[in-house]
């Protein structure tokens, strides 16, 4: 069972790490205006945040340099959980959660045909904390933290082609307990876990403008294989040692992901859809490295397979330009789970997500802007049956999902 946590960490870190990512607790909204758009925002990025969403585009910015910095204050309301596990009563909820993440954008000076950028985000995490059995002995506790830094390029080569570009170093760091009793409230095991790990991708974009209001541009986000290293300590019966305290070593991929993206500027309303395809299918199997021998023999140390979906996600966002300073942003997305009916467990009962999003920006003068926006993501009511379920689960999730709130500043120079 003590593999399950880190089996948490390593889904968590998996599901969380990149703008585009299909679902499994992502938060690929880094800026004001792509929360209050749905993240329906990467052939229209015009501003700071145009660094992390979509490098090619720096190139087509006015000379001036920008910044922003943005907060976004997220709650995750109780899972609400009936059914069964492994034939007995099992019906919980899972406790409330409440975060801040901050974030940061810049874009620098023109360099001839070439354009710098760098942002600073936090593109995922979790936390995820059960107070019953047989909850705790998937998710007692856990807290998951990512951060992200981007440096990126652009190359313009004239009004309709541009290309850019980053490098993404990523840092993770989770902390995970987990308690286990049998049916009679016998102790079974308990475990705590704490891991981190630096990891390394790139990122590319590519924009075309046919005509002046139109944009359509590509951008990928490469695979990223996740070394989490940490340390484990527990004991119990079922784990056949009464306690240890050992390294362990797991590596999951962070799958590629592909968006493509349209954008027509229609005077006072300009659209943008999005299509994004996450390539989850390279998460499909889980194994530890123990350096305990018992503990590597033990249940912790067998590969557990995942067998995760490709998944697709559909964004469309609107920006209405209300007067020349102040924009109002609407947003709506659909956003596929990777998580198949026989993998889903306590730690990320994750389903299909419908987006809802509002926000507005204000010019306040030819320097500085301010702006906030709102964000529901509404997650799918999800049965769950055993079999196919491998972990024993026979019932119904409800009532997770997210609210999001962002406010920012952005300053030109």
């Amino acid at each position: 069972m003590g593999k399950n946590r880190w089996l948490t960490m390593s889904m968590a870190v998996a599901g969380a790490m990149s703008m585009a990512q299909a679902s499994a607790y992502k938060l690929p909204e880094q800026s004001v205006r792509s929360l209050g758009l749905s993240a329906a925002y990467v052939a229209g990025t015009k501003e700071a945040d145009t660094s992390y969403y979509n490098p090619a585009n720096m190139g087509w910015m006015d000379d001036r340099q920008r910044m922003e910095g943005a907060l976004t204050l997220i709650y995750l309301p109780k899972i609400d959980y009936r059914g069964r596990v492994a034939g007995f009563p099992a019906d919980a909820k899972s406790r409330s959660e409440d975060f801040l993440v901050p974030m940061f954008h810049y874009v620098g000076p023109k360099f001839g045909r070439w354009r710098f950028g760098f942002s600073l985000t936090a593109p995922g995490g979790l936390s995820k904390r059960w107070n019953t059995q047989p909850q705790k002995t998937y998710a007692e506790e856990f807290t998951l933290a990512i951060v992200e830094a981007n440096p990126t390029f652009s190359y313009t080569f004239n009004d309709r082609w541009s290309v850019g570009g980053g490098f993404r170093v990523v840092y993770s760091d989770g902390r995970i307990k987990a308690y286990g009793e049998d049916a009679r409230g016998r102790f079974l095991f308990a475990d705590n876990m704490e891991g981190d790990s630096f990891d390394f991708g790139f990122n590319l974009a590519l924009s075309y403008r046919p005509e002046k209001e139109t944009t359509l541009s590509v951008t990928y986000r490469s695979n990223v294989d996740l070394t989490v290293e940490g340390n484990a300590k527990g004991g119990g019966p079922a784990l056949g040692k009464p306690w240890f305290d050992t390294n362990a070593r797991v590596q999951v991929p962070l799958p590629a992901t592909l968006a493509l993206a349209a954008c027509h500027d229609f005077g006072r309303v300009t659209i943008e859809a999005v299509y994004e395809r996450t390539f989850w299918n390279a998460y499909d199997k889980l194994d530890f490295d123990f350096d305990d021998p018992t503990i590597e023999r033990s249940l912790l140390g067998k590969s557990k397979p995942k067998d995760w979906d490709d998944t697709n996600t559909f964004r469309l966002g609107l920006t209405w330009h209300v007067q020349e300073d102040w924009d109002m942003l609407f947003g709506y997305a659909w956003d596929e789970s990777p998580i198949p009916e026989k993998s889903i467990g306590f730690e990320l009962p994750d389903s299909d997500a419908q987006i809802f999003s509002v926000g507005s920006m204000i010019r306040i003068d030819d320097h500085w802007e301010a702006g906030f926006a709102l964000l529901y993501d509404h997650k799918s009511k999800r049965t769950v049956s055993t079999p196919p379920n491998e972990n024993g689960i026979d019932g119904t999730f409800d009532k997770g999902g997210a609210y999001l709130a962002t406010v920012g500043v952005g300053y030109r120079f």
